[in-house]
């Protein structure tokens, strides 16, 4: 979900703005740049940020100055791990802000709910589920996949919804009477696609998905 920049102070916009630059910069260190030398995952790094830019060009209006869009950052985290997805997913913010779908005072702000957030649960989610559960292939597709990109999106929009009440323009009694009861409705669909991607990436693609190995999740189950 994501916001007009308008709506914040100063003040309040350069914190988030800060927030967000410096986990950019984190995640262009840390990435493995060296993993892009190969043609192939090049291809589809590039790819998916391409259709990930088609994607978020399809968007509905919930509120003034607030849209909505899927956001598919779950399969790309899976894929390319936290630090490529930061800096894919803000190269397709970018994208779209430039080409005048979302808004450029709003950039900051939306890289920080829209993607530094549901990137860096995914990663959280990864992680506490390999350390607690054993590695299945149903439990990385049902947990990792469906039940994380869908809690994911619920992060995001909750998270973009707080910002705007702390900044002022619009309260939570306003919010919850427009659009904050269709929020469980947002669950379904970005689990259900992020689910189906991984299914069919790991399945003929394997190679693709960076958090998924045969011999962890298939070999000897």
């Amino acid at each position: 979900m994501e916001l007009e920049g308008s709506y914040f102070s100063p003040i309040f916009f350069w914190l988030i703005a800060m927030i967000s630059l410096l986990s950019l910069g984190t995640a262009i260190w840390l990435a493995p740049w060296r993993r892009l030398r190969q043609k192939e995952q090049l291809h589809v790094f590039l790819g998916s940020c391409v259709a990930l830019m088609v994607l978020w060009s399809i968007r509905t209006p919930v509120y003034d100055g607030i849209e909505f869009h899927l956001l598919i950052l779950t399969t790309l985290t899976l894929m390319f791990g936290w630090a490529l997805s930061v800096f894919a997913g803000a190269l397709v913010l970018a994208g779209v802000t430039l080409a005048g779908i979302s808004d450029f005072q709003g950039l900051m702000i939306n890289l920080f709910t829209v993607v530094v957030l549901p990137v860096t649960f995914t990663q959280i989610a990864l992680l506490v589920v390999r350390y607690w559960l054993p590695r299945h292939f149903f439990i990385y597709i049902y947990l990792n996949a469906f039940l994380a990109g869908g809690l994911a999106i619920l992060l995001s929009s909750f998270s973009a919804t707080l910002l705007m009440a702390m900044a002022g323009p619009a309260t939570f009694e306003m919010m919850w009477d427009t659009y904050l009861t269709y929020f469980p409705l947002m669950f379904f669909p970005e689990a259900v696609l992020n689910g189906w991607f991984v299914t069919l990436l790991v399945s003929y693609k394997p190679q693709w998905v960076w958090s998924f190995r045969d011999s962890d999740y298939l070999q000897g189950k």
